[in-house]
């Protein structure tokens, strides 16, 4: 889908409404001024044909363009005269709690700049407008759309920094209390980082190429701008590097918070098991005794008439297994601590 398509000459927009196709083709291959910047969304198979047709467009670069999840990267076309710039986009999703990743493909010429996007990510339309306040820079050319594409891409960067920023300070604060952070969740917010600096750490190479102009030709006036893209690119990679690390950091102290949770449930479990053992000990020989002197044989209980032989030989035959048990027990060290 076509969403703008507009000749700029002399830093100005030369008409208010979006250009025709053919129209736009024919200003580049004729002797008119200026350039033509042609902004496409999610363009079909069909679409993208008829704008490579009408513009000339590598079969490779067109290629790329039609493919998601490409790395940054900057190439050159027809003897250098086609510059393919490949950018990913970035935003992070408040519901999901995700970064949504998206690309923008640039063809730029002698006479035109070609925005192809894919994914909701970094609409185009403020770049379009910001530039157009900006005859100076208008005026350069179609790099100075690049500058406008990239100024926007990177600068959609600082939110998504920050979301996450955001997410990992929650964490942080929930594993230095010693609660547990499911372990899936760092490893996704890991995930995310990683791809994050995917995006961000290969357009390192293409915007010095840019702002030395060893390999695109850009004029001084444009150069300090490149520049600023540089440097807001390299914040951006140093950000994730140390969230990178944080969270390296966060799940190895998520593990150890785990780590001392199951030793706290193994030693109640054996705490458990060892009062057990003492109630099963304790109880096993008052269970021989009584079964014992419960056994209904005349020489065994035709003798005892009497309260006392009742306590000396039953109630005492069980306080002397209780003591000598008592004295097991603290030998063998089980009343230590009492």
């Amino acid at each position: 889908m076509i969403v703008d398509c507009a000749h700029y000459r002399d830093g100005k927009r030369q008409h208010a409404g979006p250009m025709q196709l053919d129209q736009a083709a024919s200003i580049c291959k004729g002797s008119e001024s200026g350039f033509v910047w042609l902004g496409l969304y999610e363009p079909s198979e069909d679409e993208l044909g008829r704008v490579q047709s009408q513009f000339g467009l590598h079969d490779l670069a067109v290629e790329d363009a039609q493919n998601m999840h490409l790395r940054p990267k900057l190439e050159l076309y027809d003897q250098g005269a086609t510059t393919f710039v490949v950018l990913r986009t970035a935003r992070y999703l408040e519901d999901t709690e995700e970064v949504d990743f998206g690309e923008v493909s640039v063809f730029i010429g002698p006479q035109y700049v070609l925005a192809i996007r894919q994914g909701a990510a970094s609409e185009l339309h403020d770049a379009r407008g910001r530039l157009e306040a900006r005859p100076d820079l208008l005026a350069e050319g179609p790099m100075s759309a690049l500058w406008a594409i990239m100024d926007k891409v990177v600068d959609d960067y600082t939110p998504v920094i920050q979301c996450l920023e955001r997410d990992i300070e929650e964490m942080e604060a929930t594993v230095f209390k010693g609660e547990v952070v499911p372990s899936e969740r760092i490893y996704k917010l890991r995930r995310e980082v990683t791809d994050f600096y995917r995006a961000v750490h290969p357009l390192l190479l293409p915007l010095d190429a840019i702002e030395r102009g060893t390999q695109v030709a850009v004029s001084p006036h444009l150069r300090p701008f490149f520049r600023d893209i540089n440097d807001h690119v390299k914040y951006a990679e140093e950000e994730i590097i140390a969230q990178r690390e944080a969270l390296a950091v966060m799940l190895q102290t998520n593990m150890a918070v785990i780590s001392v949770q199951q030793n706290e449930i193994s030693v109640r479990q054996n705490e458990i098991s060892k009062q057990l053992t003492i109630i099963a000990t304790v109880f096993l020989p008052l269970s021989f005794l009584t079964g014992f002197f419960g056994q209904n044989f005349g020489w065994l209980t035709g003798h005892i008439d009497h309260l006392w032989e009742f306590l000396v030989f039953g109630i005492g035959s069980l306080a002397v297994s209780l003591a000598l048990l008592y004295g097991w027990f603290r030998r063998r060290g089980y009343f230590v601590g009492e």
